[in-house]
C-alpha cells in the first residue's frame, strides 16, 4: 500500500470495540481501514460468555447500570446517553439476532452462539465499505511534531491517516492477541497507563479435593470470603468446579478482591450449600433422609441431597466414611456433616494469570480521555476504545456493552476528521 495513500480512520484492533467504531466512522462516510494482527477478526469475542456471547445487561435504568462500574460510572453517562443498552439491543435486533434475558438480566442470542453476534458486525463493516487488514500488526503510532499521522507495522510499512482509535484491548486471555500493545505506544505518546492486572478471573485452591468436582456446578449458594476468621465480603449465586479451583460469574466478579486480600495473607471462601436453611432445620432434613434410606450408602443417600459429585467428598470433609449404611450414623456424625453444609472451606491459593482472565483492571487513566467522543485530550485525533481504558466492571454483560458504546461514540467522533 502506498505510505502517502490517506485514510480518514485507522481503527487498530478487530475486537468487539473496534469493529463498532469502525462501522459507525464508515456508515458516516469516513474512508476507514481496520488493522488487526490476528489472522481473523473477533477471536476473544467468539469464545465469550463460554462462546454463547453474554452482549450486554438488560437493566433499563442507565444509573443503576453504572453504578456496577463504581467510580468510573461517573465518566460513563456521556457516553452511555449517546449510546446505551437501548441502543445495543435495536442494532442486534435490526440486524437479525434475536435475543433472550437470563439470569443477572444477562443478554444471550437465542442462538446461542457469539458467531451470530460476530456476523453482524462483519456485515456491518462489509455494508460501508470498511477495509479490513488481517495478519497485520501495528508497531508504532507515528507523530509528525505534535500531531499523529498514521501507524507503523511490523514490515516497516507506515499507513497515514486523519485519525486512529485504539482499540487493542487488555491483558486478558493473551492467545486471541490481547497482548497489552496499545499501553506501551501510548505511553510512549505521553499516556498515563495504570498497570494492568487480572480483574475477572478464576481462583486456584490449595485443596486436592477440588479436583474431583472438576466441572461442577452448585447453584444459589453463599459464598463468605474470610480472613484471619473475619468476614471480608458475601456473594450469592453459582459456583463451577474447576480441576484447579473455581469459577462463575460470582466467583470472577470477587476475583479482584480476593486477590487484594491475599496481600495480606490467607484466604478462605466458605460456601454456604443451603443458604435459606438454618441449622436447625437442616438438622431435620438430614435426620429424615438418613431414617428413610437406612441401608443405603451414605454417598448414595446423599447424593438426592447435594449433586451426586460431590456426595463422597462432602462425607469424607465430615470425617464419615461414604461407604458407610446411614443407619450406621451417629449424632456427632450428623451433626459435623450439618455444620459442613452450612460453611464448606476453600482455602484460596492465588488467582489464576492473564491467560485465564476474562478482563483486566488498569489501562489509560480516564481523566486523559474526552468520554463525550473518546478523544485523547493530549492528541486531538486519537480515540481509545474498550479495554484500554482503566475501567473495572463486573461479570454479567458490562463489558461488552462498554465495547459497543465506547466503540460507537469514538467511531460517530473520528469521523469527523474525514476529508
Amino acid at each position: 500500500m502506498d505510505d502517502k495513500f490517506e485514510w480518514d480512520v485507522i481503527v487498530v484492533g478487530g475486537g468487539p470495540a473496534g469493529m463498532m467504531a469502525a462501522g459507525r466512522a464508515a456508515e458516516r462516510g469516513a474512508r476507514v481501514l481496520l488493522l488487526e494482527k490476528n489472522e481473523a477478526l473477533g477471536k476473544k469475542l467468539l469464545i465469550t460468555g463460554g462462546g454463547r456471547c453474554n452482549l450486554t445487561n438488560s437493566e433499563p435504568d442507565t444509573r443503576k447500570l453504572l453504578s456496577k462500574f463504581k467510580d468510573r460510572g461517573k465518566y460513563l453517562f456521556s457516553p452511555f446517553s449517546e449510546w446505551g443498552v437501548k441502543e445495543t439491543l435495536n442494532f442486534f435486533h435490526k440486524n437479525g439476532v434475536e435475543t433472550k434475558i437470563e439470569e443477572g438480566q444477562r443478554v444471550f442470542p437465542v442462538s446461542n452462539s457469539a458467531q451470530s453476534v460476530w456476523n453482524v458486525l462483519v456485515e456491518y463493516m462489509k455494508q460501508y465499505r470498511v477495509k479490513v487488514i488481517s495478519n497485520s500488526p501495528v508497531v508504532e503510532i507515528v507523530k509528525k511534531g505534535n500531531v499523529l499521522v498514521g501507524v507503523k507495522l511490523k514490515n516497516k510499512e507506515v499507513i497515514r491517516c486523519k485519525a486512529i482509535v485504539v482499540a487493542t484491548g487488555g491483558t486478558s486471555r493473551p492467545d486471541t492477541g490481547s497482548t497489552g500493545d496499545g499501553y506501551a505506544w501510548l505511553e510512549k505518546l505521553g499516556h498515563t497507563v495504570v498497570e494492568p492486572t487480572p480483574s475477572l478471573v478464576p481462583i486456584a485452591l490449595k485443596d486436592a479435593w477440588i479436583k474431583r468436582l472438576a466441572g461442577v456446578r452448585l447453584d444459589d449458594i453463599k459464598i463468605t470470603i474470610l480472613q484471619n476468621g473475619e468476614r471480608q465480603g458475601i456473594a450469592k449465586g453459582k459456583i463451577l468446579f474447576t480441576h484447579v479451583g473455581v469459577s462463575g460469574p460470582t466467583i470472577l466478579n470477587m476475583g479482584k478482591d480476593v486477590g487484594e486480600l491475599l496481600k495480606y495473607g490467607n484466604v478462605v471462601l466458605s460456601l454456604d450449600l443451603f443458604p435459606k436453611t438454618d441449622h436447625g432445620k437442616l438438622d431435620i432434613q438430614l435426620r429424615e433422609l438418613f431414617e428413610k434410606n437406612g441401608k443405603k450408602k451414605i454417598k448414595n443417600a446423599l447424593s438426592g441431597f447435594v449433586p451426586s459429585a460431590t456426595a463422597p467428598v462432602l462425607a469424607e470433609l465430615s470425617r464419615i466414611n461414604p461407604e458407610a449404611a446411614c443407619n450406621s450414623i451417629l449424632r456427632e456424625d450428623r451433626k459435623r456433616l450439618n455444620v459442613l453444609l452450612k460453611s464448606v472451606p476453600l482455602n484460596v491459593n492465588k488467582l489464576l494469570g492473564p491467560e485465564k482472565a476474562i478482563v483486566t483492571s488498569g489501562g489509560v487513566v480516564l481523566d486523559e480521555v474526552d468520554m463525550k467522543t473518546m478523544r485523547s485530550k493530549i492528541f486531538s485525533n486519537l480515540y481509545l476504545v474498550g479495554d484500554i481504558l482503566n475501567i473495572d466492571r463486573p461479570s454479567g454483560g458490562y463489558s461488552l456493552q462498554l465495547c459497543w458504546t465506547t466503540g460507537f461514540v469514538a467511531g460517530n467522533s473520528a469521523s469527523d476528521k474525514r476529508a
